[in-house]
């Protein structure tokens, strides 16, 4: 008896090319990267948003992106309506990619009636990529890691 060897990638049929573009164009609507993140904040136009960083009070202090604003999720009910433009776009993050507090707290902005998206890989990649960080002894800067940036390069060409 032989068997025949099943693609792993292949064994689910792969969605038209229409299916496939409507999802890509909706994860792009509610996902940025940190290097995109970067980008805008560094431009000298103002980024465009908000960037929110919804973790503790203890994890801030720890080292946050340098203008984020502090709002950590359980307080986005009580105080988004007296800190954000309910028109201006916010972009969520949290420690990274192993956690979905950035997912919740744009959940509850969004239902509160805020644009928002959220940064994937968080704060653990925005230092990862060796983004300068800002702690209470001022702002930091760690060597960015080459497995997931291009060390020395302003830009992955992605």
């Amino acid at each position: 008896m032989t068997t025949t060897a099943v693609n792993p990638v292949l064994r689910t049929a792969l969605a038209s090319p229409a299916v496939a573009a409507a999802h890509f164009r909706a994860r792009l609507a509610l996902y940025t990267d940190v290097s995109d993140v970067a980008a805008a904040l560094a431009s000298g136009d103002g980024p465009g948003f908000v960037l929110l960083d919804s973790r503790s009070a203890e994890a801030w202090d720890q080292g946050h992106v340098p203008g984020a604003l502090h709002l950590p999720t359980a307080r986005i009910a009580e105080r988004a309506a007296d800190l954000l433009d309910p028109a201006a776009p916010v972009v969520t993050y949290c420690w990274g990619p192993g956690c979905d507090g950035a997912a919740r707290a744009a959940l509850a902005l969004a239902e509160l009636g805020h644009p928002v998206k959220e940064m994937l890989g968080g704060f653990e990649y925005w230092v990862r990529e060796g983004y300068a960080y800002e702690t209470p002894r001022g702002l930091e800067r760690g060597a960015g890691d080459p497995l997931t940036t291009v060390v020395d390069s302003g830009a992955c060409g992605c």
